[in-house]
């Protein structure tokens, strides 16, 4: 990186971490530090809400995604509209009403004190290790890209978040993703325009889009159902719709953003924000990748876009085999842009035999140059048996920092770093929170004073940061990185759903039963995971309606002496 870069990256870090702690330094008890004093404002709150969903995995996975499997992801947001309608109807008055500072507490005062530390325990499994995650995405590939230090890499974005995290607690997570989603919706435009700028002067953006149409690029929505199938609109609509009511509903990082509002009415109106917004945000993202597969069609783009894995392969005894690939790969994309060229002039004379015959030319090379990637993966994995050999992940961060110009890679770096200290902001101080609220105040310090509790939430914040470092450190990528985060989520979500709406919607279904229920649905979730090919957006449903299927057969079972029990011991 130029200098310039330098600055541009280290002024946007430095100026929000600044910001955070100067804005929000003094929180002198539990109250201010966990709820923000409920002063946020619904931009606040929507900004907020949105900023800790989009991590820096959102930036970095999800344009090489859409270069490699289209448009089709955006399905996964689908429900998440209707789950905030539902939240903002039955959800959030229940939990103004209580005066909470987690949602678990709910589950106490309606269940029992063991419903309430099974739920926040599902809770910090998950979001630990998601945590850990969303540190080491970023870190893993910004190292690998810049040559950085990986556990350096890590203490820096860590370091960073748990500076400002624990001075400010929840008004200092709020306050700074404003400016956070600022540097990130602008930097993704920017690379948007900048992409499409840099093709070729005799094909528009009318062009580029119809030659992704052409190439199964632009495959928005897919109404067949198949249970396998990730990506499909109905996999969205209720998968997805379950996923978004479990992460907006139950999960205290995205909790905590709505229970810092000053009233019910702001909450609402932010979460319907994030509604309004968040598919038209995937979109952009998503298009960009489009765009910078557009762009490849016409620019050579590497056989491998992991460098350091392909540098690797040259310092092996498999060098000879790697040039003669390489070879190859240039041939096909010879012929593939004189084809793709073909295609834009055809579809400009709407000459459609034309058309149909270079988008099967097209089609044919395109189908040939994957084949030569993936014999260029085998080629990473002999020379380096624990190399990564899914390259997803890199393409858009290998396009900035080759194409753009100086100033414009340290903006886009500065997205990525905002976007992971923004979500891992959030995801630290829910874990403190529901660390001290759920598990800490509740079973082993019960007398202690606001002060106490407020010292405790930033110790718990710091220590769940180094956890959170320590995780990253020691990771290893799953598939995609977008996909592991939400396949993460998803084993944990259906379960913690289906207590849930147990509590709100099924009134006679009591402690006892809901908590054998629950462990049985993660159960199931879990053999679905690990034994079957089930897609994962299908977890939050199973484990879901598992909890009501057993809830209710196992209170059937128990009969009125649950209640009984119940009542005598009160």
């Amino acid at each position: 990186m130029r200098p310039l870069d330098w600055i541009v990256l280290l002024g946007t870090l430095g100026f929000i971490v600044i910001y955070g702690v100067w804005r929000t330094r003094g929180s002198k008890d539990i109250e201010g530090y966990l709820k923000g004093d409920n002063s946020m404002k619904w931009w606040t709150i929507g900004l907020s809400v949105m900023a800790t969903q989009a991590s820096a995995i959102t930036f970095l996975s999800t344009p090489g995604q859409a270069y490699e499997d289209g448009m089709r992801f955006v399905q996964f947001y689908f429900g998440l509209p209707i789950a905030m309608v539902i939240i903002s109807i039955t959800v959030i008055p229940i939990f103004y009403k209580l005066k909470v500072y987690t949602a678990y507490e709910y589950l106490e005062s309606r269940f029992d004190l063991k419903t309430r530390t099974l739920a926040a325990l599902l809770f910090l499994v998950q979001r630990g290790f998601a945590a850990g995650i969303t540190i080491y995405a970023p870190a893993i590939i910004l190292s690998t890209i810049l040559g950085w230090n990986l556990t350096l890499t890590n203490l820096i974005i860590g370091v960073l978040v748990i500076l400002y995290t624990m001075s400010g607690g929840t008004k200092a997570v709020s306050v700074t993703q404003k400016q956070q989603m600022a540097v990130m919706i602008g930097g993704m435009l920017v690379a948007g325009y900048m992409v499409v700028s840099f093709l070729p002067e005799d094909v528009s953006f009318g062009d580029a889009v119809a030659v992704a149409g052409k190439m199964g690029k632009m495959n928005l929505v897919d109404f067949s159902f198949d249970w396998n199938d990730r990506y499909n609109f109905w996999s969205g609509i209720t998968g997805g719709l379950f996923l978004m009511l479990s992460y907006f509903g139950t999960d205290q990082s995205q909790v905590a953003r709505y229970l810092s509002g000053k009233s019910i009415t702001e909450s609402r109106l932010g979460l319907l924000f994030n509604g309004l917004l968040k598919i038209p945000m995937q979109f952009l993202i998503l298009f960009v990748g489009v765009m910078v597969f557009v762009f490849y069609q016409f620019n050579q783009p590497p056989v491998f876009f992991n460098d350091a894995a392909r540098s690797r392969v040259y310092n092996s005894d498999y060098a000879s085999e790697m040039q003669e690939l390489e070879a190859k790969h240039t041939i096909i994309f010879n012929q593939k842009q004189a084809a793709v060229r073909s295609l834009v002039t055809a579809l400009k004379a709407d000459n459609d035999i034309a058309a149909a015959n270079a988008e099967e030319q097209v089609s044919v090379l395109e189908a040939e140059s994957r084949a030569v990637r993936n014999d260029v993966k085998e080629l990473v994995q002999k020379a380096s048996a624990n190399a990564e050999t899914k390259d997803t992940d890199y393409i858009f961060i290998s396009f900035v920092m080759k194409y753009l110009p100086t100033g414009l890679v340290g903006l886009l770096l500065a997205v990525i770093f905002s976007a992971a200290m923004s979500s891992t902001a959030s995801e630290l101080n829910a874990l403190a929170s529901t660390t001290v609220v759920d598990i800490y105040k509740r079973s082993f310090r019960k007398d202690g004073d606001s002060k106490h509790y407020l010292n405790a939430s930033k110790l718990f914040t710091t220590a769940w940061g180094v956890l959170a470092i320590f995780f990253a450190t020691y990771a290893s990528l799953l598939d995609n990185l977008i996909q592991a985060v939400n396949i993460i989520g998803s084993i944990f979500y259906g379960t913690i759903l289906g207590i849930f709406l147990v509590a709100f919607y099924f009134k006679f279904i009591k402690g006892n039963a809901v908590f054998i229920a629950a462990i049985l649905a993660e159960v199931i979730v879990l053999y679905c995971h690990f034994f079957t090919d089930i897609a994962f957006l299908w977890f939050n449903l199973i484990g879901c309606i598992s909890v009501f299927a057993f809830g209710f057969i196992i209170q059937i079972i128990m009969g009125d002496s649950e209640e009984e029990k119940t009542s005598s011991e009160a």
